[in-house]
């Protein structure tokens, strides 16, 4: 998913769930944000490092590929991008490195998710858009781990899109700068490496920006599904994201008691569900226009341009003591927090690919092993002591 759901429709879905105008744009803005807070981001603003939710290409190009820099990059893509479904899952006659692959792969609804939404009741705004972000993408990014691998993340020449009902071949190709074309059935994925560990194998990049759209549905051999076709229907996918995104925002505002998956508030939108489907269902690259139109024309208020500088600003000018205050000192918390979660759920399941942790919760930040010192970011000192 990209920044049209991550902040445009999660503004109108805040809407039904009844968020106010003000608590809805904060919310958009850290869902948003997930896609965002990279390393650059954390260090030009002196953060926590370990707070990073996502890596710039050229980051992950500079990043090292031995046991500790996979785990790292684990750590990011699994807790935030792509959350595993089941961390205990079984298939028969295959390896203990295959399975902590295999363990992995992101979908919807797993126990992750309830813990994510959870992990996020009374806690600020900031962490319920980070949460929001986390939900959304298990099912844009069902299918796939957030764990460079070949034998779980490739696709193969048998990938074929349906439009008009009728399938059409998808063409892969390669490009910095260069924009997918829908109606030739074009996009652009990340290079093919052989080796099982590299990031041009990570998550969905095989498969391009693809996944990430609304309107597309999908059918490709996936390895790990012993090269049987796989459908994946996003119009269905992304309805049932933003249905369950109400779902979990009404919970965590306080009108549901308790958050249960595979629910979802469709009778919040019953009245709205044709334009909503509408908007899914273009073929554009971007619908932020769209959503952006549907969110005011419910608030009947601007919806403004995602910015973060004036957050930026802030961080950066509050004293040490009083940095946990600004949004982005939430934002960092919550992030902290997630990350922490879901690294202890994957070494508990005894699966090393993201590394040693304990339980935050129990021992709280200065149990964390695996993450820089995060004790000076807590007490206000310097975050990276």
């Amino acid at each position: 998913m990209n920044k049209d759901f991550h902040y445009y429709a999660t503004c109108s879905a805040a809407y039904f769930a009844g968020y106010s105008y003000e608590e809805t744009i904060r919310i958009a803005h850290a869902d948003y944000f997930v896609d965002l807070c990279t390393d650059a981001f954390i260090s030009s603003v002196d953060g926590p490092q370990s707070a990073t939710t996502t890596q710039h290409p050229s980051e992950l190009a500079a990043a090292d590929t031995h046991p500790v820099g996979l785990q790292n990059i684990t750590r990011i893509w699994a807790s935030f991008h792509f959350l595993p479904y089941d961390l205990y899952a079984e298939r028969h006659i295959r390896s203990k490195r295959y399975m902590h692959k295999y363990r992995l792969i992101c979908g919807p609804n797993g126990e992750l998710v309830k813990k994510t939404v959870e992990l996020a009741k009374g806690k600020s705004l900031e962490a319920i858009g980070l949460a929001m972000h986390v939900l959304a993408d298990t099912w844009a990014h069902r299918y796939f781990a957030g764990s460079p691998s070949l034998v779980i993340n490739n696709t193969t020449n048998h990938f074929y899109e349906e439009a008009d009902k009728k399938q059409y071949p998808v063409i892969f190709k390669h490009g910095l700068g260069l924009d997918d074309d829908p109606d030739k059935h074009i996009y652009y994925n990340s290079i093919y490496r052989g080796s099982e560990n590299s990031v041009m194998n990570l998550g969905h990049g095989r498969a391009g920006h693809l996944p990430d759209y609304s309107f597309i549905k999908y059918t490709y051999l996936p390895a790990w599904y012993d090269y049987e076709e796989m459908t994946k229907d996003n119009p269905s996918d992304f309805m049932n994201a933003y249905a369950q995104v109400i779902y979990a925002l009404k919970y965590l505002r306080g009108d549901i008691d308790s958050f249960e998956t595979e629910k979802y508030a469709f009778s919040e939108i019953d009245a709205h569900r044709e334009k909503i489907d509408e908007i899914i269902r273009k073929r554009q690259l971007d619908s932020s226009e769209d959503w952006k139109a549907f969110a005011e024309s419910l608030f009947n208020k601007e919806i403004p341009e995602p910015e973060f500088d004036s957050f930026r600003e802030e961080y950066i000018n509050s004293p040490s003591e009083s940095k946990t205050d600004s949004f982005l000192g939430r934002f960092f918390l919550a992030a902290l927090a997630q990350k922490s979660m879901v690294t202890n759920a994957i070494y508990k399941s005894k699966n090393p690919l993201a590394g040693y942790s304990v339980d935050v919760k129990k021992w709280g930040f200065r149990g964390i092993r695996d993450f820089k010192h995060l004790i000076g970011y807590i007490t206000g000192g310097n975050a990276n002591e």
